[in-house]
């Protein structure tokens, strides 16, 4: 039996990162419509697990690798600006982050100094603010 999955399988484009998150969500979506009783929940998680088997049974192997690679470029990006924001909250405590009013560049400085000038290191605006 193993056999002929394998030669079932073969050619074909199978599980992947992006598959598991549709069959995750799928999951997560048929619990949702056990407890709600929503029709709609429950044709989604079964729309999200035809097509999560249609892109495993796929032959066309290269349209999977692209839809593969924006998911993993979606999933940078997020987790990019999730590390950003949790280092920006720990550094609130002893800093205080303003916009440059010209170029719209972050700028950072201590807290607890009073009205200081502050110098945009991109285009070289003066502004002040208190710190």
């Amino acid at each position: 039996m193993r056999e002929k999955v394998q030669k079932f399988m073969t050619g074909r484009y199978g599980f992947d990162e992006l598959s598991k998150a549709y069959l995750g969500a799928a999951i997560a979506l048929m619990v949702v419509s056990l407890f709600f009783r929503n029709r709609i929940f429950y044709l989604t998680a079964i729309v999200l697990l035809i097509y999560c088997y249609y892109r495993a049974f796929s032959r066309n192997i290269a349209k999977r690798q692209a839809e593969e690679q924006k998911y993993r470029n979606f999933r940078y990006r997020r987790a990019v600006k999730w590390n950003a924001l949790k280092k920006r909250q720990e550094q609130k405590k002893i800093y205080r982050f303003y916009k440059c009013p010209q170029c719209r560049q972050k700028v950072r400085v201590p807290k607890g100094r009073g009205k200081i000038c502050i110098t945009c290191p991109k285009c070289q605006t003066e502004f002040i603010k208190k710190s």
